[in-house]
């Protein structure tokens, strides 16, 4: 499948080499980290040192406890915080909504950032709440201000929980008591991933390794995979802010639509509509072409569901349907950006093309 382009990165991005390299080397470290003996503290040496190199890499201070991943982090802090009420955007991944079900949704705008004044309207009120917001949408690539969020939370005496999957080590790390990152979102394994807690007093433990914070044996190999992906080289990120404007205005000129086109994105996400073709018939187009895209998040949509992130946006579901998710990770090229564009371009000619009645065809 060398052949083939991926441009689905926000799901799943290629290990790095230096990561794979890592977690071969991780794989000859048999022993236990939890064990006392000689074997099992050269392990837990080893794996102390790749947490202090992800937060020295990340620019984090505080506690940093490895997960299996995003989903487990955005869990444990939803449901162990030390605080009240939770409080979360209509618009966060399906993770953080199956973990705090019954939690306040603050809207948002039609282009999909944060609405602040519903925000603020959620606060009034509430003693001590926990808000939960994405640095970045994991589906349309929108930006919230997470600086003025994060004001207005600490103004309510609350506390702020940011899931970075999608922003971590290409954006700097925003100012918060949670935050969010998974390997497999920025070159490393998937499996791993890690809940940074500004203050441990603010986490219920529950027995068990990391601190207590989470029992099982951690994945040393997986970890130091995670620890070589983080210090890798990302400038890569600064050529994917200029394919991803020409793939913008490509979509456009060949009568797409670019989702939340006026918002701050990410430059590696991004969300456009085929006025008329369903999403589906539009990934399975590409798939034969051998180009991988994706319809929303990957975690829904094999699902077939609409997305509830664009439906908070304001779309109808028809429209909804018709939207199709693509995201660039470091192998992206201009060449594949070009070849997405000649496909997507043969899709539209498809829909504009008249349909002959069955006597013109006869």
């Amino acid at each position: 499948m060398s052949d083939r382009i991926y441009l689905d990165h926000a799901s799943t991005t290629p290990v790095l080499p230096a990561a794979a390299e890592a977690i071969a080397r991780g794989c000859v470290i048999w022993a236990n980290p939890s064990s006392p003996h000689a074997e099992g503290r050269a392990v837990r040496a080893e794996m102390e040192m790749a947490r202090g190199r992800i937060a020295a890499a990340l620019g984090w201070s505080g506690t940093l406890v490895f997960t299996s991943g995003a989903t487990e982090a955005i869990d444990i802090a939803l449901r162990r915080a030390k605080a009240g009420p939770r409080i979360v955007s209509a618009v966060e991944h399906a993770a953080v909504l199956r973990s705090a079900p019954d939690a306040r949704r603050v809207a948002v705008t039609s282009d999909g950032r944060l609405d602040l004044a519903d925000l603020e309207a959620a606060l009034d009120g509430a003693e001590r709440p926990l808000v939960a917001v994405q640095a970045v949408n994991n589906e349309t690539g929108v930006i919230h201000p997470i600086d003025r969020i994060a004001e207005i939370v600490r103004a309510a005496g609350g506390l702020l929980l940011v899931d970075c999957a999608q922003s971590a080590a290409k954006r700097p790390l925003p100012e918060a008591d949670f935050i969010i990152v998974a390997a497999h979102k920025l070159g490393g394994p998937p499996g791993a991933g890690a809940l940074l807690v500004r203050d441990p007093a603010t986490l219920e433990a529950v027995g068990g390794q990391e601190s207590g914070q989470r029992p099982g044996t951690p994945s040393v190999p997986l970890i130091l995979g995670f620890a070589a992906a983080v210090e890798a080289d990302h400038g890569w990120y600064e050529e994917a802010k200029r394919l991803r404007a020409r793939l913008d205005a490509a979509i456009e000129a060949g009568g797409g639509e670019v989702i939340a086109r006026d918002a701050p994105r990410i430059a590696t996400i991004s969300a456009y509509r085929l006025p008329g073709v369903p999403a589906a018939a539009q990934m399975m187009q590409l798939d034969l072409a051998g180009i991988a895209v994706s319809a929303g998040s990957a975690c829904s949509s094999g699902s077939l569901k609409t997305s509830h992130v664009l439906l908070a946006m304001g779309m109808d579901e028809a429209a909804a349907r018709e939207v199709i998710r693509v995201s660039f990770g470091p192998p992206t090229t201009e060449a594949h950006v070009e070849a997405l564009i000649a496909e997507w371009n043969k899709l539209a000619e498809r829909r504009r093309a008249p349909r002959l009645r069955p006597a013109q065809v006869a």
